[in-house]
């Protein structure tokens, strides 16, 4: 197919595919990895139905059958130091990279084309693979590597496995010989092309590879910091025309809107989006105390923009994701704590269950389910976690004393009821500080958690790393693949059981 593809009014590319993508996304994808586009955007391509006016790319079979031409409209703001409000990207618009599959193996050099063409039909031929110099394996490692970059930096096992199964897909002549997979020699050698590759990135300041520099006169680097729990944006390049200076002039505009006694929800919104990636980097890189980060960034701590920039983190919907998911698993949970007391063993849990039999609403299933997982899983201990305090207290220092990540959950007189009856507030500590409350029942407050513990990139706390763990894997769905062994025996033993 060939593709003339409108990058801006002085860049006109032309762009021939041999295979049409599947989606669209996977034509987002090719252009990222042949054109080098960076950031977010979105397509339009010329319509014969309506004389060729542009309309938006939503399906790929609207796309003219072998030539088409499509215009890209960055969706970063590209504006000076002033503020344009119009022109800064919303959450709507933004377009999130995720790892394609299969991986599209880009162009590589005319001269290495030539080189795998004449290879390819000698392989057709009499199956005989080719003999791979040096300087044609550099060659290939190089441009692979371009391309797996510019999707993520640090790629995970099966990614390196995705390109390399792709690579002898499209061109068999570079498969292993003797070997059943074909591909497990180019597997390790993408792996330590991408560890060199990723020194270049550094010195040429990728954030995501930058924050995880060696300092000078350390003899170790500082544990590498990059994604661990999912994160599909974990620390994003700034948008194409952005510089720090800008994102700065931009924070210290929300700060100021945020010291109104009306702010401008909208003209927070958007530039929260705007900053997104000043503010990760200055999270990931620069871990600073929460005091520091509330400071600088008082809008994220919101109920509201805790979802939004968990969706811009994840790319999922913080309560849809944390609630559909619970509710389909309540029941099973429920039965298997029951069946767990029935030895006499586990006595905080028979408190749980006991206390819900006298008051049993969906509201408090779903707590009992939530309060009941870390006291389910043996060693672990909610203590520090999560606890109840008066309502009525006017000092809460003692009840936060050592939570640095927590739920502080507010009842009448402090009531040490497994289920509070009567929930006055929900508030997430961290830090033994108040970042957020006035949440109305245990279950969002979970949900809040969890989209604090991303936000703020929080580790999950020992004493309840699985039961944290769960509510990310299980029943949010996030990276469920790549559950840890312990999890991932409790997860088939809850979707096993039999109601």
């Amino acid at each position: 197919m060939l593709l003339r593809v409108i990058v801006s009014e002085n860049e006109i590319r032309r762009l021939s595919i041999e295979d049409i993508p599947s989606s669209v996304e996977n034509l987002y994808q090719v252009l990222r990895t042949n054109l080098a586009l960076r950031g977010g955007f979105i397509l339009q391509y010329e319509d014969p139905d309506f004389n060729n006016q542009l309309c938006n790319l939503t399906n790929i079979k609207d796309l003219p059958v072998d030539r088409a031409t499509l215009k890209v409209l960055f969706t970063a703001d590209d504006s000076d130091s002033t503020l344009d409000t119009g022109s800064l990207s919303s959450p709507s618009s933004a377009v999130f990279v995720q790892w394609p599959d299969p991986f599209p193996i880009p162009k590589f050099s005319h001269d290495v084309e030539l080189q795998l063409k004449e290879a390819n039909c000698r392989y057709a031929k009499d199956g005989c693979v080719t003999v791979i110099s040096k300087t044609l394996k550099t060659d290939i490692l190089d441009t692979l590597a371009d391309g797996m970059s510019k999707i993520s930096a640090y790629p995970e096992r099966q990614h390196y496995e995705n390109v390399a199964k792709a690579l002898v897909e499209r061109h068999p002549c570079l498969r292993d010989p003797g070997s059943e997979k074909g591909w497990y020699s180019w597997f390790h050698s993408l792996k330590f092309k991408m560890g060199n590759y990723r020194q270049k990135l550094s010195s040429a300041g990728c954030p995501e590879v930058v924050i995880n520099k060696r300092k000078s006169g350390s003899s170790k680097g500082e544990t590498v910091k990059k994604s661990k729990k999912g994160e599909v944006n974990y620390c994003p390049d700034p948008p194409e025309g952005q510089s720090p200076e800008n994102m700065e002039v931009k924070r210290k505009i929300m700060e100021a809107e945020m010291q109104k006694k009306d702010p401008n929800h909208q003209l927070l919104e958007d530039l929260m989006v705007a900053t997104f990636s000043q503010r990760r980097k200055e999270i990931v890189g620069d871990q600073p105390h929460i005091t520091e980060l509330i400071s600088r960034w008082p809008t994220l701590f919101h109920e509201k923009q805790i979802r939004a920039e968990f969706k811009r983190i994840v790319t999922k919907d913080l309560l849809e994701s944390f609630l559909d998911g619970l509710d389909g698993l309540v029941p099973r949970l429920l039965e298997i704590y029951k069946a767990a007391t029935k030895s006499g063993k586990k006595q905080p849990l028979k408190d749980i269950l006991d206390c819900l039999a006298k008051d049993d609403t969906n509201e408090r299933r779903r707590a009992a389910a939530l309060l009941g997982l870390p006291r389910y899983i043996s060693g672990e201990d909610p203590s520090t976690i999560i606890r109840m305090c008066d309502a009525h207290a006017d000092f809460l220092d003692d009840a936060m004393k050592g939570m640095q990540v927590g739920l502080l959950i507010a009842c009448e007189g402090g009531e040490q009821w497994p289920i509070p009856h009567e929930v006055f507030d929900v508030a997430v500590v961290v830090e033994e500080t108040i970042v957020l409350h006035n949440i109305k029942d245990v279950t969002l407050g979970f949900a809040t958690l969890m989209g604090v513990i991303y936000c703020v990139n929080l580790k999950y706390p020992d004493d309840m790393k699985y039961s944290f763990e769960f509510l990310q894997r299980v029943v949010m769905k996030i990276k469920p693949d790549q559950a840890s062994a312990r999890l991932h025996g409790l997860r088939n033993k809850i979707l096993r059981y039999k109601l």
